[in-house]
C-alpha cells in the first residue's frame, strides 16, 4: 500500500494539536453527562403533557358523519326525546289502522273520515340529540313477557292507551279486552301473557258528590259538593301495586272550572276533617299531588317501573270548548306560536298545561317516579284533534269540538315510542 506522506504528516500534527483540548473534553465530561441526562429526564417526565390523541380519542381534523356525531353525542349525554321538531315524511305510515278492535268511536279518525289524516299521520317527530326508534311490536312484547302495563289517570290516559293496544295488536291478533281488578278497560295479549290495561282516576285522590245539606242554604246557587279526601287514592287504583310492572299516572285536566263550578265546587278533607279554611282549587291539587305521590313511593314495589305524564296539550282556537272554540288546522304550529299558545303570561285558552306541569313536576322531586314529558312535541300538533269528525251526528252541537283528545292513528303513537324506550331501558339497565 502507498501513502502520502504529506497527508500522513498533516493528520499526525492535527492530532498533537488536538490533545489539550481533548484532555480538557475528558476532564468535563461528567458534568456534560450529567447535564445530558437530567435534560432527559425532564422532557420524558413533561411529554405525557403534550402526547398525541390515543386512538379513543376522537382526531381533529378528521370528518365524521353526521350519524356518527349523533351516536357520540348521544352517549355521551341521556337522550332528551322531548325537545325537537316535526319533520314530515310522506312514505310515513301508521302501525294500525281504523279496524283495530280497542278503537273509541270518536277518536276513530280514519273510520269518521276526518280530514287530511295522511298529512297526520306523516309527521315523524325528530329529537334534537339523538334518533327516536319506532316501536316494533314483537320486541316490546318479547321483553315484556309475564309482566303488565298499567295507566292511571283520566281520558288521556284512556287516549293514550288505545294507541298502545292498538300498536301492540299487530304481532298478536288474538288479543283480547280486559277489565279486571278495577281496571276502566285493558286487552290482554295471549302469546305473551301481557296484559295493559288502564284505571279511571281523573282526580287521583277519592271523590264523591254530596248534595245541598239544610246548613248549606245560606250559600247562595250552591247545589252541591264534590268531596275530596286528598290523602285517599280512589279504590280504582289503590290496590293495584303488586300486578302491574308499569305504571303511568296522570291528573290535571279536571282541575279546572269548567269541570267544577262555583254551584259543584270541590271541597277538601284531610284525615276525614274538611280543611279549614277551605283550600282553593290548585292548592288542593297540590296537597293531592303531595298524597297521591307518597302513596306511591311508599306502597308501590321499588321494582316497578313509574312514570308520570305530564299534560296533553288543548288546542281550542277562538274560545274554549264550550264557547266555539275550534281546532280546524291543517298543519302543525310552528314553534315560535307556541308561547302565544300556552304561555300562563298570556292567559290565553289553552293556558293551563304548562302552569300545571310546574306543579307536578315540584310535587316528584326527589322521587323515583320519571317523567313523561309529552307535552311540548304535543303542543305543535293543532292538526291533530279529532275537531268535528266525532262519529255522531250531535256530538258537536252537544259537547262543541273535541280539540283536547287526539285522532287514533296519530300523535299519542309517539307517546307510545317514547315510552317503550324508557320502559326498554329501564329493564334492561
Amino acid at each position: 500500500m502507498i501513502f502520502n506522506k504529506k497527508r500522513d504528516l498533516s493528520f499526525h500534527q492535527k492530532c498533537k494539536t488536538l490533545k489539550m483540548p481533548t484532555k480538557l473534553l475528558s476532564q468535563f465530561f461528567p458534568w456534560l453527562l450529567f447535564v445530558t441526562l437530567s435534560l432527559i429526564f425532564l422532557y420524558s417526565s413533561l411529554l405525557p403533557f403534550h402526547s398525541p390523541p390515543s386512538p379513543t380519542q376522537p382526531l381533529k381534523n378528521i370528518p365524521t358523519s353526521p350519524n356518527a356525531k349523533s351516536k357520540s353525542k348521544s352517549l355521551k349525554n341521556a337522550c332528551n326525546f322531548y325537545k325537537g321538531h316535526w319533520v314530515f315524511d310522506p312514505a310515513r305510515r301508521p302501525i294500525y289502522d281504523e279496524t283495530c278492535p280497542f278503537h273509541r268511536n270518536a277518536w276513530n279518525c280514519l273510520r269518521n273520515k276526518r280530514d287530511n289524516m295522511g298529512n297526520i299521520n306523516s309527521w315523524k317527530w325528530m329529537p334534537k340529540t339523538c334518533d327516536l326508534p319506532r316501536i316494533d311490536p314483537f320486541r316490546f312484547l318479547d321483553l315484556m313477557r309475564n309482566r303488565n302495563i298499567g295507566f292511571v289517570g283520566d281520558s288521556l290516559s284512556e287516549n293514550f292507551l288505545v294507541s298502545f293496544l292498538c300498536v301492540l295488536r299487530v304481532v298478536d291478533l288474538g288479543a283480547k279486552k280486559w277489565k279486571k281488578k278495577g281496571a276502566w278497560r285493558g286487552a290482554y295479549f295471549p302469546k305473551f301473557n301481557v296484559t295493559v290495561a288502564y284505571h279511571r282516576a281523573v282526580l287521583l285522590a277519592k271523590y264523591e258528590w254530596q248534595p245541598k245539606q239544610p246548613s248549606d242554604f245560606s250559600q247562595d246557587g250552591l247545589k252541591g259538593i264534590y268531596r275530596v279526601d286528598v290523602d285517599t287514592p280512589v279504590d280504582d287504583w289503590a290496590h293495584v301495586a303488586d300486578f302491574y310492572d308499569v305504571l303511568v299516572f296522570n291528573t290535571g285536566h279536571w282541575w279546572g272550572s269548567d269541570k267544577f263550578p262555583k254551584e259543584t265546587p270541590l271541597v277538601f278533607y284531610q284525615s276525614g276533617q274538611p280543611i279549614i279554611p277551605p283550600l282553593e282549587m290548585l292548592d288542593g291539587l297540590k296537597l293531592v299531588l303531595q298524597n297521591m305521590v307518597s302513596h306511591i313511593q311508599k306502597d308501590l314495589p321499588q321494582k316497578t317501573l313509574k312514570f308520570w305524564r305530564l299534560q296533553s296539550p288543548r288546542h281550542f282556537y277562538g274560545g274554549d270548548w264550550n264557547q266555539n272554540g275550534s281546532c280546524m288546522f291543517n298543519n302543525p304550529l310552528e314553534e315560535p306560536e307556541l308561547d302565544l299558545w300556552f304561555d300562563p303570561r298570556n292567559n290565553g285558552v289553552n293556558k293551563e298545561a304548562r302552569t300545571l306541569n310546574l306543579l307536578i313536576q315540584d310535587a316528584l322531586q326527589g322521587t323515583e317516579i320519571k317523567l313523561l314529558d309529552v307535552t311540548h312535541l304535543s303542543e305543535f300538533r293543532a292538526d291533530a284533534h279529532p275537531a268535528i269528525w266525532l262519529g255522531k251526528k250531535d256530538a258537536v252541537a252537544v259537547w262543541g269540538q273535541d280539540c283536547l283528545h287526539w285522532c287514533l292513528p296519530g300523535v299519542p303513537d309517539t307517546w307510545v315510542d317514547i315510552l317503550s324506550e324508557l320502559i326498554r331501558t329501564g329493564f334492561e339497565t
